[in-house]
């Protein structure tokens, strides 16, 4: 078992234990209850053609309670088994589900990044759910087990011969489930899987922009490149659902052989007869039950061995990390930059402006040019190494969902109200915040949609100062601003770097910002 669900399990092993009950006492209520309904049918039956005396002579009451009894206690105890599974399952699995966010989060801000985020959240959430499924059967085994043992405990009634035949049925059943789920599911399933991941990966990309492909009139086209991987996983899926079906009906056949050896080889009185055949068939279905743990073991296998290396311990060289001056030097485009200076980027539209400084912060790892920071190349520093040196403002400002309060408490934890309105007058954007009609607490909807492009990068700018980082990184900060507040904020930023001494770079392509700067790095 994977050791991060092992010790969420171990958290709920009253849970479990409690459930495991509930499924013994299930099989065994359910077992006599079948085995006590035909012992006494035939019992009722046999006393009832027998004439007058032995149909006074017969208790029924006895039976009857006892069927009675074995019905509550079957209905009882399944619906604690389902109950106390689920629960245990869907506690153990939240506790996995936050370790497991906080393993992907440490291994991205360390830069062990190596999928897309729509293939991970597909695929840590199929594994998940294989989990939370063996959870659950983890509890329903021990009912298999003994619905088993009170089965070939009933046929031994009607001899050692038909006990033999049920074991042997038995055997049959699990040797047939394990070999045909063996050869016939691990290559449709990986397809399938495969297949799945790669759909839900595009679909996340093809979601973000999906305005875009709206306006132009790109659905047909993503629709059919979609469907060219929704093909494969149907095909994968079809193929799966063959193979259930043929191990289903192998259970099913080797029980119905099994059952009519076993009525041959039977001797007995007829409501014994009864008792024996209702028990043996009850246990058969019981244990048939097991085989879609024999279906799902390659995907629990697959999902245990990907949770396990998702789980492993980090390179050597990103556990060490680097040490990096919590006031360092920059390298930029091969330039040395020293701390405390401003320096302004420059290059043509497309030449790799955003993509150079989102390297240098530690966002991606594709850019060509020379950089560093504190003489270590960002691309092996790891994101949390970098993250306490820059303050980023980007060209695309991200806002959450939230008010003005909790967009710019992201920046720092125990911001209080004040520093905020600083923040938002040195961004030149406390006008707008106090024209909305709760202030701080306005709630601004998904990604700001209550303001403008150029508020948005204005109330991102004001989060960057507040995060007080040693490197403040401005994207095109005056984007959409007319001439009279871009002025404002030139001041007013000026002023900030001055009081503060901290070192800015700055992309922008309007000529007055240069004047914050007193460098320039071409590219």
């Amino acid at each position: 078992m994977n050791s991060l669900l092992r010790q969420a399990v171990n958290g709920q092993a009253r849970i479990i234990r409690l459930g495991i009950l509930c499924a013994v006492l299930a099989a065994v209520s359910a077992v006599g209850l079948l085995a006590l309904s035909g012992w006494f049918l035939a019992g009722a039956a046999t006393a009832g053609v027998g004439g007058i005396l032995a149909v006074q002579g017969f208790n029924y009451l006895l039976p009857s309670a006892a069927i009675r009894a074995a019905a509550i206690l079957r209905t009882g105890t399944r619906y604690g088994e389902r109950m106390l599974s689920h629960r245990a399952a869907l506690f153990a699995l939240a506790e996995v589900r936050t370790a497991l966010f906080s393993i992907v989060a440490t291994k991205a801000l360390a830069g062990d990044e190596t999928a897309r985020s729509g293939a991970i959240a597909n695929r840590l959430g199929s594994d998940v759910d294989a989990l939370e499924d063996s959870v659950i059967r983890k509890v329903s085994r021990p009912g298999a087990w003994t619905a088993a043992a009170v089965g070939l405990a009933a046929a031994l009634m009607l001899g050692w011969r038909a006990s033999l035949v049920l074991l042997a049925a038995m055997v049959a059943m699990r040797w047939a489930a394990r070999t045909l789920a063996a050869r016939l599911l691990p290559e449709p399933l990986d397809r399938a899987t495969a297949a799945h991941t790669g759909l839900q990966a595009d679909y996340a990309d093809m979601a973000a922009p999906c305005a875009d492909i709206a306006v132009y009139g790109l659905a047909p086209a993503m629709t059919e490149a979609l469907a060219l991987l929704a093909r494969d996983h149907e095909a994968a899926r079809l193929e799966v659902a063959r193979a259930e079906g043929l191990i289903g009906a192998s259970q099913t056949m080797i029980a119905m052989a099994g059952l009519a050896l076993f009525i041959a080889v039977s001797h007995a009185t007829t409501p014994l007869f009864a008792l024996g055949l209702l028990g043996a068939l009850a246990a058969l279905e019981a244990w048939g039950a097991l085989a879609t743990t024999d279906i799902r073991g390659h995907h629990l296998a697959l999902a245990q061995a990907h949770l396990a290396s998702l789980a492993a311990p980090l390179a050597p060289s990103l556990v060490a990390g680097h040490s990096i001056s919590s006031t360092p030097d920059l390298l930029l485009c091969g330039t040395s930059i020293p701390y405390g200076s401003r320096v302004l980027m420059r290059g043509a539209s497309g030449a790799g402006k955003t993509r150079a400084i989102e390297t240098l912060l530690g966002l991606r790892h594709d850019a060509p040019q020379s950089l560093g920071v504190g003489g270590v190349d960002p691309t092996q520093a790891g994101l949390a190494a970098l993250r306490p040196i820059f303050a980023l403002a980007a060209q695309d400002a991200q806002l959450i969902a939230g008010s003005v309060a909790d967009n710019l408490g992201l920046a720092h934890a125990g911001l209080d109200e004040n520093a905020m309105w600083h923040a938002l007058r040195v961004a030149c954007a406390d006008d707008v915040v106090r024209a909305l009609p709760d202030g701080l607490q306005q709630w601004l909807g998904g990604d700001g949609a209550r303001l403008s492009g150029g508020q948005r990068r204005r109330i991102a700018l004001a989060r960057a100062l507040l995060a007080d980082r040693p490197w403040l990184v401005l994207d095109e900060p005056s984007e959409g601003l007319d001439s009279a507040t871009e002025a404002r904020l030139l001041a007013s930023l000026g002023a900030w770097l001055t009081e503060t001494g901290k070192g800015l770079v700055l992309i922008s392509h309007r000529p007055a910002m240069a004047a914050l700067t007193d460098l320039a790095v071409d590219l």
